[in-house]
């Protein structure tokens, strides 16, 4: 595999693990991250180009697709990983809806907007998002990730239907909970993201890369959020009842918490 693959928020995570494991199978990778020194430590590792910086703003998408065509000639697979998770609760300043929204979907859009185009006119083309089984569940806790996850599958659904009859693959990698610094820091969540057991970054990059074969829209690193999604569909207020309990089951690790 000769492919030119560009990977956001590659310096850690599932990020790092996607570019390693793509490098690993003989793609050209570049890879982007905020935090320079992580982006050149992990090039470093698999001999990819860093191209450090803002992967969501209109100027940073644009000058990251432009660095690594030139580095590349041309971008085969986009790996849009990176994310965050900011605001909690239902008084989650507007600040933080921003942000989520302009990371976690309008990073998307963005980048979609300036590959598309090319990929169309070449009959070739792979978008992948990392959105979580957030954006086809929930979060708990998080209503800005929540939504905002949410919002990345859809537009990655939208996506696909408008152009896979054009060549363009569109995929969305939807795991629980992965040992990263975002399942650290998730407070008394982690229990509940851990139910179905946390994986390792390896595990949802091993996952990504079998997902490659068949080109399945929904990767699915967890196979029992396949059941949980078909729940929420079919039995929406039985699923939401589920998810009631394991509110409260959170709120009372909370106040066990604090004393």
């Amino acid at each position: 595999m000769n492919l030119g693959v560009v990977v956001t928020g590659a310096g850690h995570g599932i990020g790092r693990a996607l570019a390693t494991r793509m490098s690993a199978e003989g793609a050209r990778v570049v890879v982007n991250d905020l935090d320079a020194e992580a982006a050149a430590r992990v090039a470093a590792e698999i001999g990819g180009r860093p191209v450090p910086g803002d992967a969501a703003s209109e100027e940073g998408v644009t000058a990251l697709v432009e660095a690594a065509r030139g580095h590349l000639g041309a971008v085969d697979a986009w790996f849009a990983n990176a994310g965050i998770d900011s605001g909690h609760g239902l008084d989650a300043p507007e600040s933080d809806w921003a942000a989520c929204l302009q990371v976690n979907v309008l990073a998307h859009v963005r980048a979609a907007r300036l590959l598309v185009p090319d990929w169309v006119e070449r009959g070739a083309g792979r978008f992948v998002v990392t959105a979580s089984a957030a954006g086809l569940l929930t979060l708990l806790g998080s209503p800005t990730y929540s939504v905002s996850k949410h919002a990345a599958v859809a537009f990655a659904e939208w996506l696909s239907a408008t152009y896979r009859h054009r060549g363009v693959v569109v995929q969305a990698i939807c795991p629980q909970g992965v040992r990263t610094r975002m399942l650290a820091n998730a407070g008394a969540l982690e229990e509940v993201l851990s139910h179905d057991r946390a994986l390792e970054p390896e595990d949802v990059a091993e996952a990504m890369w079998q997902a490659m074969d068949d080109d399945r829209f929904l990767v699915l690193p967890h196979p029992e959020v396949a059941d949980y999604y078909a729940l929420r569909a079919t039995q929406t207020d039985r699923w939401l009842e589920g998810m009631s309990k394991l509110q409260r089951l959170v709120e009372a690790h909370e106040e066990g918490a604090r004393g």
